[in-house]
């Protein structure tokens, strides 16, 4: 297979007062997206307020190298749940280091996208925004194992 690298370039970050990945309770964590100035003007996000969430694709930048996984590992380090492929699980410790979480838009001021439920840190690179379509939501019944239902259960609240 041949092999091409990309560079990307943020086109934001994350100002939240979470500075640290804890696993949960993400939706108390107020959270924007600060586009960069050099990059864009506020049109960039003209019409993203009439959408109730946005997709956002974001760099796990403090990831160290040793850290990432490329096979299995139990989820959070949780013994009691399955070994589980690391394309199978959505933690941090990615290959690529790229994060995707669905938010809700509580307004758009300027150049600043304000959020609920963004489960990234203080000072995360944004790669992407994305408004969420229902045309691009999954078509027909969604599966998942009870583990996974499990790890969720404090995630977002």
């Amino acid at each position: 297979m041949t092999q091409r690298n990309f560079v990307l370039h943020p086109i934001g970050t994350v100002r939240s007062a979470r500075s640290e990945p804890i696993d949960d309770g993400w939706d108390a964590v107020p959270a924007r997206i600060e586009l960069d100035p050099d990059q864009f003007a506020p049109e960039a996000l003209f019409g993203l307020d009439s959408f109730s969430h946005a997709e956002i694709v974001f760099l796990f930048d403090q990831v160290p190298d040793e850290k990432i996984e490329r096979g299995a590992r139990h989820p959070r380090g949780n013994k009691d749940w399955p070994l589980i492929g690391i394309f199978a699980q959505r933690g941090k410790n990615r290959p690529n280091r790229i994060g995707v979480t669905v938010c809700r838009v509580l307004k758009v001021d300027g150049l600043s996208l304000h959020l609920e439920g963004l489960d990234a840190i203080d000072g995360t690179p944004v790669l992407d925004i994305k408004p969420v379509m229902e045309g691009f939501a999954p078509r027909g019944e969604t599966a998942e194992p009870a583990w996974a239902q499990e790890l969720m259960r404090g995630y977002w609240v």
